[in-house]
């Protein structure tokens, strides 16, 4: 029996070699490999002995040779092939141990060079890896270090590897060559900044198993991009609390997508993957009281997302209610000492929280049998879009609201409106099927005096139900996209009302 060992990552390959050895497999290695093999008292025959013929360009061309594939490729159970490579000199190998060039730790690196990344673009150790699998009936194929002592263990007790465990490992393989790949492609993709291409192949690795999904029958797992933005959601460290949900990770992550938009110092509350309270304020426990006080009811078991460091007095806030999640910046001594008096909230550090989506990131949504894929929806609208469209104009803090408002409605659920004051929502109508609804839904559940506050729509009125409603109510200001067939009628009812109505020009639904 012959196993050919070469591995970039030399975890456990001495160990898994020396039982080889001892088991009477003969060695083949190349390159480093085999230094350290040699090093270590295995014996090792070198892969130029196996071919007859030097490695070559730097080590690009060592195994790449009919005496390695097709010791690898023969079939066994089929005498012709057997036949041929012995005229032709070809001895079977039946264990191949690879693991390939470290390409994402290459690229993970800051200031990376497109040549560094290209060269680290495995080109033998994913052919023969692919070799193996395609023949496991008769080769134990292993690209993964956390294997060796199983295959080692079948070998020692049963002088073979089962067909079984020779099958999982060349599924394996394939799974690992695929992401291999991707990554790569990927990589040279954003380097010209070039369109999806017309087949598309994703990677992402597994960060975590769940207990399970959205509800307690469904299975679900927790992956993340090889080389996510400081910003995103799966790079922030956990400081206490028990294992994070499917339902937090996504409600989360919502709470950052709105958090985003802000500069100032915010704080966004959401339940059920929709905001229900959000304010701005000079100081993040400013924000904090506001965006508590615009829903105290909902924000209970909810997810709090905040853009500067959580301190003691915010902390002593926080701690007064039950909260599944707080995720910031950072978190003071003090406000850690009182926030981890409790188990089961569970604290989110995310240093970059406040970074921008970058332009060109994409968004995805699994649809049967496909995938819809989209720019995530960075703008908020051009400021010369911005079109005063009523016989009143609105004041300079009507304006400012307005812009609060359209900053938290694009990541309402459509139909959405909502409703603020102050630099803080007063009213939330997510997810109606009308957008009437959606209004009514927001002056029936506001948590403060309507009078003088500015509605905020995803969306244009596609009658002027929403104004006379909304003015009824005390809104004194709207502010929605327009471009329905219908906008005069809203225009004129808003003129007949006394309302500033401003059009933005930009759409934002969120389904």
């Amino acid at each position: 029996m012959r196993a050919l060992i070469s591995v970039s990552d030399k975890t456990g390959v001495v160990e898994f070699a020396k039982k080889l050895c001892d088991l009477g497999v003969e060695i083949i290695s190349t390159g480093g490999t085999a230094v350290t093999l040699a090093d270590n008292g295995v014996p090792v025959t070198g892969i130029s002995e196996v071919t007859g013929f030097p490695e070559c360009l730097d080590g690009r061309v060592k195994t790449l040779h009919p005496a390695v594939h097709g010791g690898i490729l023969a079939m066994r159970e089929k005498p012709e092939h057997m036949k041929q490579i012995e005229e032709l000199g070809i001895k079977p190998i039946d264990i191949v141990a690879i693991n390939l060039y470290p390409f994402k730790a290459t690229i993970l690196k800051e200031g990376v060079t497109l040549a560094q990344a290209i060269e680290n673009i495995d080109i033998g150790g994913p052919t023969m890896l692919r070799s193996a699998a395609k023949n496991h009936k008769d080769v134990v194929v292993v690209c993964d270090p956390a294997d060796y002592e199983a295959v080692a263990k079948e070998l020692a007790e049963t002088k073979a590897v089962s067909c079984e465990t020779k099958y999982r490992l060349a599924l394996k393989v394939f799974q690992h060559t695929a992401a291999y790949d991707a990554m790569i492609s990927d990589y040279l993709r954003r380097q010209i900044d070039a369109p999806l291409p017309d087949q598309l192949t994703l990677t992402f690795e597994k960060k975590q198993g769940l207990r399970y999904g959205e509800n307690p029958h469904q299975s679900a797992s927790y992956y993340q991009e090889i080389q996510p933005a400081a910003g995103d959601l799966v790079m922030a460290q956990q400081l206490h609390g028990k294992e994070l949900s499917f339902n937090n990770i996504n409600d989360t992550n919502g709470a950052l997508e709105c958090l985003k938009e802000f500069s100032q110092p915010a704080v966004v509350a959401v339940k059920h993957a929709n905001p229900c309270g959000v304010a701005v304020g000079d100081t993040i426990f400013e924000a904090y009281q506001k965006a508590y006080a615009a829903d105290p009811v909902s924000i209970f078991g909810g997810i709090v997302a905040a853009n500067r460091a959580i301190d003691e007095a915010t902390a002593v806030e926080i701690n007064k209610i039950f909260i599944e999640i707080v995720i910031a910046p950072d978190f003071t001594e003090e406000a850690l000492a009182i926030l981890t008096q409790k188990k089961n909230i569970r604290l989110l550090k995310l240093p970059a929280i406040a970074e921008p989506v970058a332009e060109g990131t994409i968004t995805m949504k699994k649809v049967g049998g496909g995938l819809l894929i989209q720019d995530v929806d960075t703008k908020l609208y051009e400021a010369e879009g911005l079109k005063t469209v009523t016989k009143k104009a609105p004041t300079e803090e009507q304006l400012a609201d307005m812009e609060f408002g359209m900053k938290v409605v694009k990541h309402i659920k459509s139909n959405g409106i909502v409703m603020v004051k102050g630099g803080k929502t007063i009213a939330v109508g997510p997810g109606q099927v009308n957008r009437i609804w959606a209004v009514e839904n927001c002056i029936k559940q506001a948590t403060d005096s309507i009078e003088g506050a500015v509605l905020a729509s995803d969306a244009f009125f596609p009658f002027d139900d929403c104004v006379s409603a909304a003015a009824s109510a005390g809104v004194a200001a709207i502010i929605q996209p327009g471009g329905s067939i219908r906008d005069e009628d809203s225009i004129k009812k808003a003129d007949e009302l006394g309302i500033a109505m401003v059009f933005c020009g930009m759409r934002h639904f969120k389904h």
